[in-house]
């Protein structure tokens, strides 16, 4: 029998409903010996999916393999929002951490990063739903209102600003809401079934040759080349450097790389304080096109406000309609919690928005919700490179709610680096590790729960028209260097 996890989220199980193995309860391959790789790269989601792709693709003899402690695509990459963006809004953040260039030449990768997967997909056959149908970044209250204006006149210095803005009547009927106020649209974004998408990249990452593991944890791993004497040592080559062991074999492989998202920190406790574990909670109604169609969400356009721990939507090709929001809870010690693999305890927070979003869908259930990990760095943008400087063990991480998209990046990034290729994907901000830092436990968590409540009561006093307290708006500025929350 195929393992399962105790509760698999919407767009995953959606998805593996469509695997004939999987209905026919064909358990997937785990590895049950020792063997010997290239490279092996920890967590079969994005990250890693694209890595071993753009490994294969540029060198198609090299030996990858990939293990995965549950199945691909069970974890963050297969419960998002869908909703793939770019870093367009983030221009200001890069201008600041890495300069104007580097920050020109990121905005560009995120909008071909949209461009490439679309291709990926048509090219292999995978059906994830993709729908290039821009997105929607909009005020739902007058404070909202210009937030975009000083990243758009930086867009529009550098020819680089794809935003469009909207008056309210155009916004309201696109968005299927009244309660937007204005907006600007981006045609450069699109919407995707997550599930569908992680599981056609472990298809076509394996017609590749790469290698997959599935229910295969990795327990611990070594970097033998750190230790010159159980280099010496050890029974295998010294090609072999790395040392990763899991329930059934041991792995010897010359790189590896973890792509564990906020898993991460399991393995790597030396990474606790660069990022915060924070939920991202979604809820989705059963099939209802015609009263979609009627609304004027008829296509793949993603909607997200302008709050601090934003809310989004799309509607599907099927007629539900998805709504999440992000910055919830925030896991103390950065713990990954039974509660990221239940339905959400945030129901009734989500209700709320979605009957003040959609009125006249007061009456339609949510089918069913759930809540996923975040890993949210200081800066709200990834960062790539080595567990130890001289060693072979690489990693990347820290997407914070953005990855649907930019773990394309990231894959290009990580393999560039493990073939040690000297261009614009090893050499950039995001390859230079963390940037900044959050406080130690407790003073992180009680911190984050102050931000967090503050700006709860801030951006409600907009809602309704009234003056926020002076307190806390100046506690909500610590969340901005994050950037929003996640889709």
């Amino acid at each position: 029998m195929t393992q399962q996890p105790k509760f698999q989220p919407f767009w995953f199980q959606q998805a593996m409903d469509l695997e004939t193995d999987y209905r026919n309860n064909v358990p997937p391959q785990s590895l049950m010996a020792d063997t010997v790789a290239d490279v092996c790269i920890v967590g079969g989601g994005y990250t890693g999916l694209w890595t071993a792709i753009q490994l294969k693709q540029q060198q198609p003899s090299l030996d990858v393999m990939i293990i995965e402690k549950s199945l691909c695509g069970s974890g963050a990459s297969g419960r998002n929002g869908g909703c793939m963006l770019t870093w367009s809004t983030k221009y200001l953040s890069m201008q600041r951490l890495y300069g104007e260039a580097q920050a020109v030449e990121l905005v560009k990768a995120s909008e071909q990063a949209v461009a490439e997967i679309e291709a990926f997909c048509l090219q292999h056959n995978i059906d994830a739903e993709l729908r290039r149908d821009g997105t929607l970044f909009t005020a739902t209250n007058a404070a909202q209102t210009g937030g975009l204006d000083a990243t758009l006149a930086a867009l529009d210095k550098h020819e680089l600003n794809s935003w469009q803005a909207w008056q309210a009547q155009k916004v309201q009927r696109h968005a299927g809401s009244e309660l937007h106020q204005t907006g600007h649209f981006s045609p450069v974004a699109a919407s995707v079934q997550p599930g569908k998408l992680a599981r056609g990249l472990k298809r076509v990452a394996e017609q590749f040759g790469v290698r997959i593991y599935e229910n295969t944890p990795m327990l611990a791993i070594k970097d033998n080349s750190l230790n010159s004497l159980s280099l010496r040592n050890s029974t295998k080559d010294t090609k072999h450097k790395v040392v990763i062991n899991t329930p059934q074999g041991t792995i010897y492989a010359t790189k590896a790389v973890m792509a564990l998202n906020a898993w991460m920190l399991e393995q790597f406790p030396k990474f606790k304080n660069k990022i915060v574990v924070v939920s991202s909670d979604m809820a989705i109604t059963k099939p209802i096109p015609e009263k979609l169609k009627k609304m004027g969400l008829v296509d793949g356009k993603t909607v997200l406000d302008s709050r601090t721990f934003v809310h989004y939507y799309r509607s599907t090709p099927d007629g539900r309609l998805m709504l999440g929001k992000g910055g919830n809870h925030f896991s103390y010690a950065n713990a990954v919690r039974p509660l990221f693999n239940q339905p959400t305890r945030y129901g009734k927070l989500l209700r709320q928005s979605f009957d003040k979003l959609f009125p006249t869908l007061v009456d339609e259930e949510f089918a069913v919700t759930w809540t996923g990990p975040s890993d949210r760095s200081a800066t709200g943008l990834p960062f790539f490179g080595k567990i130890e400087e001289t060693g072979n063990i690489y990693y990347g991480f820290g997407y914070s709610g953005s990855g649907v998209g930019q773990t394309w990046i990231g894959g290009k990034i990580l393999a560039s680096m493990l073939l040690g290729n000297n261009d614009k994907w090893s050499h950039n901000g995001l390859t230079k590790g963390p940037k900044g830092s959050f406080p130690p436990e407790p003073i992180r968590w009680l911190g984050t729960m102050l931000v967090r409540n503050a700006i709860r009561r801030k951006e409600r006093c907009e809602d309704n028209a009234t003056r926020p307290f002076w307190l806390d708006k100046q506690l909500a500025k610590f969340a901005n260097a994050a950037g929003k929350a996640d889709k």
